[in-house]
């Protein structure tokens, strides 16, 4: 009667907990809801936006122009003078600007050099640089920067996703590992109370000394103690975990304690986050995202260079504009005309040539960083793929010791249903158990951490 005692005791320990009804989140699920919805992914997405906005602005440079100048004064009934001056410019590509005009001056006290026919004056011209501006000027440069900074903001969005989703996937892996933590204590805690019990029934029965009811309890109070500590973390786990949980119109979530973590994690993780293909193939980092965005800025930088050396040139602008009576365009009179020739050159160029060198040394410190990002992001994702696989070993082993400890556990507790033992070794058997439980958990956990920061490091959020 005393071995069936012990044997139903001590191997009712082993029994697994009544299964959990609670509906999962799945880590591929929480990952959506992440990219459609959290704030900062939406900001992420606002950088193209911006973009496209001071592409705009940019071509806004190119936009025809009116203008309207008019002027008159009258004084004790005298006119002294009304001067109406309008124009209507066409801006081109290569600093050529086309400009029509119509002017009509009257007055007593009249600018001789304002004098035009009664009528008014109409003119037909163009201004073309032949220095500087010619090939490239602000204009120019700014649209040519302005489309490169879509394909900037393209890759900045796409980093900006993926440190998201990582910080997310963090959270989401702390939540898993203490939510499993704090399955495992459960049980234990469980299972000490119905060791403690029993060895109280042993106890009355005179099978047992009183001294083993004081260790018993013992455990239990540690169970109980490890329980809430876990307990604790899971609560402010949950609560970083809904951070990242949002809804349509920048509705906050929260986990509430029907959800818990996906089970079966380990063996979808690699899928979710497409880190499987990369481990069995080679990762080109042309098309990276931080590769892209680099060469997009030194594309930036070589426009402003291009700017910069312009400047040297000297500033030759001339125009010719064609002159005629309103009544009279449609015969051309081409010995009417104004032209015009603005130079102007700074002697030593000192400025310039100092604003070249500059743009020079910027060009040439982001390609010292492009080098320096290719050979680490090559070294980051062979290192991440060995750490992977190093990780999928450790599991192995890990799973193997959770096995053979508890093999060790039911032998000792077999041994004391016939005893041949004592509860303090029963004790010391559990407690390595549980040791190498919470190894197996915390080493998922880096396993789940490590394909993340692959993922991070393949900056593909799509």
């Amino acid at each position: 009667m005393k071995q069936l005692l012990f044997t139903f005791l001590f191997f009712a320990l082993s029994a697994t907990a009544q299964q959990n009804t609670s509906e999962q989140l799945s880590y591929t699920e929480f990952l959506g809801y992440v990219k459609k919805y959290h704030p900062l992914v939406k900001n992420a997405n606002l950088e193209i936006n911006k973009a496209q906005a001071n592409l705009m602005m940019a071509r806004g440079g190119f936009d025809p122009k009116i203008e309207v100048d008019f002027s008159k004064k009258q004084f004790k009934d005298k006119e002294y003078y009304s001067l109406l001056n309008s124009s209507f410019k066409i801006p081109t590509w290569y600093g050529i600007e086309i400009k029509a005009g119509f002017d009509n001056n009257e007055g007593i006290y009249l600018n001789p050099q304002n004098t035009i026919p009664n009528q008014g004056l109409t003119s037909l011209g163009i201004t073309i640089p032949l220095g500087q501006g010619l090939f490239i000027n602000q204009r120019m440069a700014d649209l040519r920067k302005a489309k490169m900074q879509i394909q900037l903001s393209q890759s900045e969005r796409k980093l900006q996703a993926i440190a998201v989703l990582y910080d997310a996937s963090l959270a989401y892996f702390n939540w898993k590992k203490n939510f499993n933590e704090v399955q495992l204590y459960q049980e234990y805690s469980r299972n000490a109370q119905i060791r403690f019990k029993g060895i109280q029934s042993l106890i009355k029965q005179g099978d047992k000394p009183a001294i083993d009811s004081i260790e018993a309890g013992i455990i239990v109070k540690n169970r109980l103690l490890n329980l809430e500590d876990s307990n604790l973390k899971l609560a402010k786990a949950k609560l970083e975990l809904s951070n990242f949980l949002w809804l349509e119109n920048n509705i906050p979530l929260e986990i509430s304690d029907t959800l818990i973590p996906e089970t079966q994690l380990e063996f979808t993780i690699q899928e979710s986050l497409k880190t499987n293909d990369l481990l069995n193939s080679n990762f080109s980092i042309i098309n990276h995202p931080k590769i892209n965005a680099l060469q997009s800025k030194i594309d930036i930088l070589n426009v402003e260079r291009k700017l910069k050396a312009n400047m040297l040139l000297p500033k030759i602008d001339v125009g010719y504009s064609y002159l005629s009576e309103p009544s009279y365009i449609d015969n051309y009179q081409f010995q009417d005309y104004k032209i015009g020739l603005d130079f102007y050159f700074p002697l030593f160029l000192r400025k310039e040539r100092g604003n070249l060198k500059l743009a020079k040394y910027k060009v040439q410190e982001t390609e010292f960083i492009l080098d320096l990002e290719k050979v680490q992001l090559s070294n980051k994702i062979n290192a991440q793929k060995l750490e992977i696989t190093s990780l999928l070993k450790q599991k192995e082993l890990t799973k193997d010791l959770v096995q053979d400890n508890i093999t060790m556990l039911n032998s000792e507790e077999r041994l004391f249903s016939f005893g041949e033992s004592s509860l303090f070794l029963i004790n010391t058997r559990e407690n390595n158990l549980v040791s190498s439980q919470l190894s197996k958990i915390a080493l998922e956990n880096r396993f789940y951490i490590s394909n993340s920061e692959l993922f991070k490091i393949m900056a593909n959020p799509d």
